[in-house]
């Protein structure tokens, strides 16, 4: 027998489980197995009426909204026949125009003010924020009757979306207090020492606050993003009177009151719809969730 082997350590041999073990591990193993089942069926529940959804995009004119639920031939042709329904391109350049230009208005409008309710100290401060607040409470429904008059008697714009698109130049009450509540989490010290070396107010603004507020800001856009390109209400009381002004939120009602029988259709242009959105969260979901969980830790 070699020295090597004789020197060698004897293995221990390892205690047999008692009953308190198996148990423990048998509880472990059930909630593991509870808890993934549960979550699982949370997410079939959000997820199968998209599968169907697309399926149905993706079908005959007879297979549709019947018993199979696979298609039986892939009908790729169905969202080449959305696009070519006339108003349907120009109903999608429209919801581009309104959810993009309102959101970069909405941003540029939203972030000075949000900046002076959160790092400035005038009298009036508490009263101004309290004004936000109380926006945010009003329902567009409670104003749309003066608003619609103005914007109709006085600038002849009814027919188009710039009534729905100027206001968002001077700020949205959401996304200021919202973007307050994160511009409060910034350290005043970055400030103190911007306005050591010489930065004006602006400047700090530009250099300091918004490199660091990029989560908050992408929270803000991304809401606003996603309310603008669902609107239906603002659409249908301000450009309803004019089809080449409506967007495809609005213009889906109609486009389905023309294809009434043609299900697969109608879902294939849902589904063009809702691929704008689904895309735009799938690629900022970091910068968003970051900025939604990093907002209101100040008071």
């Amino acid at each position: 027998m070699s020295t090597s082997t004789l020197e060698r350590p004897l293995k221990t041999p390892e205690p047999a489980p008692t009953p308190a073990h198996r148990t423990a591990r048998r509880r472990a193993a059930l909630h593991w197995i509870g808890v993934h089942s549960l979550g699982i069926a949370v997410a079939l529940f959000f997820v199968l009426p998209f599968v169907f959804l697309l399926l149905t995009s993706l079908m005959s004119d007879a297979q549709a909204l019947t018993s199979d639920l696979v298609p039986h031939t892939w009908q790729w042709s169905n969202y080449v026949k959305v696009f070519e329904t006339p108003g349907f391109l120009t109903w999608w350049k429209n919801s581009l125009l309104y959810a993009g230009l309102g959101t970069v208005l909405t941003v540029v409008s939203s972030v000075p003010v949000a900046y002076a309710l959160a790092k400035f100290r005038f009298r009036g401060r508490n009263l101004s924020l309290l004004l936000v607040i109380s926006m945010m409470m009003l329902p567009q429904q409670v104003v749309i009757i003066p608003m619609y008059l103005f914007w109709s008697k006085q600038l002849d714009l009814t027919g188009t979306l710039w009534p729905l698109i100027i206001p968002l130049a001077f700020g949205d009450a959401f996304s200021i207090f919202l973007l307050r509540q994160f511009l409060l989490t910034i350290p005043n010290e970055y400030l103190d020492a911007a306005k050591v070396d010489g930065c004006g107010e602006f400047r700090t603004l530009v250099r300091i606050v918004l490199p660091m507020a990029k989560p908050g800001i992408a929270a803000i856009a991304l809401f606003q993003f996603f309310a603008l390109w669902n609107d239906y209400f603002g659409p249908q009381i301000y450009a309803s009177e004019n089809p080449a002004a409506w967007t495809l939120s609005y213009g889906l009602e109609s486009f389905k009151g023309a294809h009434q029988t043609n299900w697969n259709l109608t879902m294939a242009a849902t589904v063009l719809v809702m691929a704008p959105v689904i895309l735009v969260f799938f690629f900022a979901q970091k910068a968003f969730v970051e900025g939604v969980t990093l907002t209101g830790v100040k008071g």
